[in-house]
């Protein structure tokens, strides 16, 4: 117990160590104008930098994102077949999938109702 509490806290002072010595030496002292402008091969911006960023866009992503970490949970599932009872396996598999299905069908009604 003594071990990993001393281990923690090396692992965590060599980390703020690190942390405060980049931002020590990263500074930047002399503002350069042309690496601060936006850059459009060659040419001038045409439009402001600072857009809104797109909602739906954004949702793509997040559902893209939930899915992915889903997919990493999913996975385990079919290799411990071989390891468990087959019905614990099926019962808490079918409970995962529920859980999931439900969270899909909430984001669907949710998307249809923000959409009309």
């Amino acid at each position: 117990m003594i071990t990993m509490l001393i281990i923690s806290l090396v692992t965590l002072t060599i980390a703020y160590l690190i942390m405060t010595l980049s931002t020590i030496l990263a500074k930047k002292t002399i503002s350069d104008r042309e690496k601060n402008s936006p850059y459009e091969c060659g040419f001038d911006p045409k439009g402001s930098a600072r857009l809104p960023f797109s909602l739906r866009f954004f949702l793509i992503a997040v559902i893209f994102l939930i899915f992915d970490v889903e997919i990493t949970l999913l996975l385990p599932i079919a290799s411990t077949l071989n390891l468990t009872n087959i019905f614990s396996w099926l019962f808490t598999s079918m409970i995962f999938l529920f859980i999931l299905l439900l969270g899909l069908y909430y984001e669907w009604i949710q998307g249809a109702l923000e959409w009309s």
